[in-house]
């Protein structure tokens, strides 16, 4: 019996606001109430609170996959209410169960549980316990709305609602001034990205009737409205997209605040790199892949950007010592190469590598957790080693971790790093699609330019040929334009390759360090140090598994029968794949395999023969040679220094001035203070004749009854 066959008898759709709000319903209750439950309760409801929708968000998938076996197109909507209906802009609260938001749902969902559970031991001793667990469930109910909102005013509340949550949690320990001032940086550095996004709703709701509805955009942008669009205009509004995806998913310029996230809790550290918040600019962009099809320009620029932040962010992860940060810089590598992927136009392979980095990087961070957790929060890899033998569970999960992110096959990094590479270059934009696409505009174009290169004073006249040629013209120019683009994908692929080899040594590195050779911290630490507790345990086998065998799901060669993960994403990327797609030789696949495993190879053998028995020589010598760029890779390309020094401390500065002189002198002085001494002051005067004595007031009537008479006389 196929799933065809079978028949449901519950409504999947109702489903979907159930799902998004129990977590919320469970950050209330441990928010107001936490205090005064017992800690098993506390954990209890909220893990509830996420296992449960993730069972929710299972039975949808069902339904949706019975579904789509007879209509691709098919998905899960639920209309809940009317938000806003303001002339002709209308907001709904709606939900969208498609298999990309599915995909999306089951990740959040399914590591957020696994994050809640590990947490029930590793925060078992914190005096906040309630208040970490409302805020966990807060954050999985802000990303929950993200992704199953079926408009991008949904999405954007889903938006700020985890930068909010993700500052609560860096900054969980706000007593820590460092600890809160990384809280404020995360939340400051996304709301300058989030400035863009703004701005390009707006643009939208002014080129798209009023609506920011998914299915309204599309249906906008499409063949039927061209003569409505503008090449410009498009790009523009995708560059502000990215902008605001930019600062969630920490790429170049903005991605400063998330190594400095590690401040929180580990687990929160697992749940905001792996597989929810960081993610979300990606989801963005794939979810709006019909219109960044439609902008070439556009997506070049996340490609390169992507390329760039993955090897530099790579870079600066080569001499990390603090075993979180290694694995934040990894973090926002790894983010990269999901911008590569959907700028070459590779929506399902950006997506295909965030479910896998979900698992394999959440395995990592909660790995490091446990050893955080056994060495009593030792963190600098230079005082580790030799916990193979004392923590066999932790090891063992974060060996499989280290593979799979450095592409080792068949684990789930490879899959989905191979799918990378070879969409890259093997995606393209379709030039005459796209100009034929906007050719009413280009003819718009044409006439404006004629009209503004007439004489003053005469009356204009374009003829038919005058206009065709020009028409010629402008969509000659934009087809080269286009096609000068194609450069940047062969840049982008050879920085990948590069990214690739750093990652396999710094992952390798911080592994040696960790769990080879002799232990080089203190020895009552290394005494004292055990294996990770049964449920921190059980959530790092669980991802362990699936670094293993989430690849599978994407077998190489995207258009391949055995790839379940790029046809279940198809229909959602099918507009997007009229102006941008391609095939790949299977020749030149096989010869970007064996690039990729040739990359893992080095990278790990060299992380071997450096650090296997602890920090060798030949390693020091290395960095004492080349002293200046290892400094500047220990101090992260001295980025912070210079944002502190172009920007903070002048802004810093002027806010300092406007803080003496405006507020200070013109508000508290010039307009709350001189009043108030004003009144005093006359008040002070008429003090002398408010004495209280009859016989004085009556001295002043005659007084002035007198003046009064002799001015009448």
């Amino acid at each position: 019996m196929s799933l065809a066959d079978l028949t449901f008898d519950y409504n999947a759709a109702a489903l979907l606001p159930v799902i998004v709000a129990l977590p919320l319903l469970g950050g209330i209750v441990t928010g107001l109430f936490g205090k005064h439950l017992s800690r098993g309760t506390v954990h209890v409801i909220a893990n509830t609170a996420v296992l449960a929708p993730f069972f929710m968000a299972v039975l949808a998938f069902v339904q949706l996959r019975a579904l789509t076996l007879t209509n691709p197109d098919a998905a899960l909507r639920f209309e809940l209410y009317r938000w806003i209906a303001a002339g002709s802009y209308t907001f709904d609260i709606a939900f969208l169960f498609d298999p990309l938001s599915a995909v999306m749902c089951l990740v959040v969902a399914g590591v957020g549980f696994l994050v809640h559970l590990y947490s029930t031991a590793y925060m078992e001793d914190d005096k906040g316990y309630a208040r970490y667990f409302s805020y966990l469930n807060l954050f999985v109910f802000s990303m929950l709305m993200l992704v199953l909102g079926k408009n991008l005013a949904m999405l954007f509340i889903g938006w700020e609602g985890v930068g909010a949550c993700s500052y609560l949690l860096i900054g969980f320990w706000f007593k820590d001034m460092d600890k809160a001032v990384a809280g404020q940086k995360a939340f400051i550095v996304n709301r300058i990205g989030d400035i863009g996004f703004v701005i390009a709703i707006f643009l939208l709701l002014a080129y798209a009737n009023g609506s920011v509805d998914y299915d309204s955009l599309r249906a906008h942008f499409s063949d039927a409205h061209r003569v409505l669009i503008d090449p410009a205009t498009i790009t523009l509004i995708c560059l502000l997209l990215f902008v605001g995806a930019a600062g969630k998913s920490a790429q170049i310029p903005l991605y400063v605040w998330l190594p400095d996230a590690m401040a929180g809790p580990t687990p929160v550290s697992a749940l905001i790199h792996a597989a929810t918040m960081v993610t979300a600019g990606v989801y963005m962009v794939a979810r709006m892949n019909f219109l960044y099809a439609l902008s070439p320009a556009a997506m070049t620029v996340v490609m390169v950007v992507g390329a760039l932040t993955a090897v530099v962010a790579a870079s600066i992860g080569l001499a990390q010592n603090d075993i979180k940060k290694v694995l934040a810089y990894s973090t926002v590598s790894q983010l990269g190469y999901m911008f590569v992927a959907v700028g070459a136009g590779a929506f399902a392979a950006g997506i295909f590598h965030l479910f896998t980095h979900a698992f394999f990087k959440a395995c990592l961070f909660l790995g490091a957790g446990a050893v955080i957790y056994g060495l009593h929060h030792e963190q600098d890899i230079r005082n580790m080693g030799g916990l193979k033998a004392k923590m066999k569970v932790t090891h063992w999960t974060f060996l499989v971790a280290c593979l799979a992110i450095a592409g080792l096959p068949p684990l789930a990094g490879f899959f989905s790093k191979d799918a990378i590479l070879a969409e890259t270059v093997g995606f393209h934009p379709d030039t005459e699609k796209l100009s034929a696409y906007y050719d009413a505009s280009f003819k718009n174009q044409a006439l404006r330019a004629l009209a503004r290169e007439h004489k003053p004073g005469t009356p204009f006249e374009a003829d038919s040929a005058k206009i065709d040629a020009r028409h010629k013209q402008v969509k000659a120019a934009y087809v080269a334009s286009v096609e000068k683009l194609a450069i940047w994908r062969k840049v982008a692929l050879a920085l990948c390759l590069l990214g690739a080899l750093m990652t396999a040594f710094y992952m390798f590195r911080l592994y040696f360090l960790t769990f080879w050779g002799q232990f080089r911290g203190d020895p009552h630490a290394y005494h004292d140090a055990k294996d990770a507790p049964l449920s921190m345990a059980l959530a790092l086998q669980i991802l362990a598994v699936l670094s293993i065998a989430g690849g599978w799901l994407g077998m190489p060669f995207a258009h391949g029968k055995l790839n379940w993960f790029w046809h279940w994403l198809d229909p959602v990327f099918a507009r997007g794949h009229e102006f941008v797609g391609g095939h790949l030789s299977a020749a030149l696949e096989y010869g970007l395999m064996g690039a990729s495993v040739t990359a893992f190879a080095i990278g790990a053998g060299v992380a071997w023969s450096f650090y296997k028995d602890g920090p060798s020589k030949q390693a020091a010598a290395i960095a004492a040679s080349a002293r200046g760029l290892h400094a500047a890779l220990l101090n992260k390309w001295y980025v912070d220094e210079l944002y502190d020094a172009i920007l903070i401390k002048p802004l810093r500065s002027v806010s300092m001035a406007l803080f003496q002189v405006v507020d200070r002198v013109v508000i508290d002085t010039m307009l709350v203070s001189l009043p108030g001494w004003t009144l005093s002051g006359l008040s002070y005067l008429v003090r002398f004749v408010q004495t209280g004595e009859v016989q004085v007031y009556l001295v002043g009537i005659v007084a002035g009854l007198t003046v009064l008479v002799m001015y009448s006389l």
